[in-house]
């Protein structure tokens, strides 16, 4: 199995950001990860 580049923790954390209004391109710009790998 592949091992996550994130930990759950802040995996949790771009999807709350997401929840909170920010933008998903934003959070992901923010981040350095792709809007596909924000949705996958």
């Amino acid at each position: 199995m592949k091992r996550s580049r994130f930990t759950e923790e802040q995996i949790i954390g771009l999807l709350r950001e997401q929840e909170a209004g920010e933008k998903t391109a934003e959070v992901g710009r923010k981040h350095g990860i792709s809007t596909a790998t924000f949705y996958a």
